[in-house]
C-alpha cells in the first residue's frame, strides 16, 4: 500500500501565501504522477495543478501564474506553493498519487486533505 500524509494547510488572510506538502510512503515502486486537487463547499472536485515523473507541470487556469507545484523524488515528496491567495482559494485541498507497484499493478491514492481558508 501507498499512503499520502499532506500538511500546510491553514488560515491566510487575501493576498497571502501557503505552502503545501504530500509526503509519499510505503510500497512505492514506481511514483508517476502526483497532483493537487480542491474541494470548496457547493462545488465540484477540481484539479488543482499535476505534476509528473519529469516534473512537466499543468494548472487550471484560475491559479495559474500563482500556484506553483513542485517535487523532491528522492523524499517522494510533492509541494503546492500558493501566492496571492484569494478567498476563492478556499477548500480542502487533497494530493494523489498515481504509480506502479513492483508487480506492476497500478496505484491511484488519496491523502485525508487539508483545510486551506482564505480570509478577505
Amino acid at each position: 500500500q501507498v499512503q499520502l500524509v499532506e500538511s500546510g494547510g491553514g488560515l491566510v488572510q487575501a493576498g497571502g501565501s501557503l505552502r503545501l506538502s504530500c509526503a509519499a510512503s510505503g510500497s512505492i515502486f514506481i511514483l508517476s504522477k502526483m497532483g493537487w486537487y480542491r474541494l470548496a463547499p457547493g462545488k465540484q472536485r477540481e484539479l488543482v495543478a499535476i505534476i509528473t515523473s519529469d516534473s512537466s507541470t499543468d494548472y487550471t487556469d484560475s491559479v495559474k501564474g500563482r500556484f506553483t507545484i513542485s517535487r523532491d523524488n528522492a523524499k517522494n515528496t510533492v509541494y503546492l506553493q500558493m501566492n496571492s491567495l484569494k478567498p476563492d482559494d478556499t477548500a480542502v485541498y487533497y494530493c494523489n498519487a498515481m504509480g506502479y507497484y513492483k508487480d506492476y499493478r497500478i496505484y491511484d491514492v488519496w491523502g485525508h486533505g487539508t483545510q486551506v481558508t482564505v480570509s478577505s
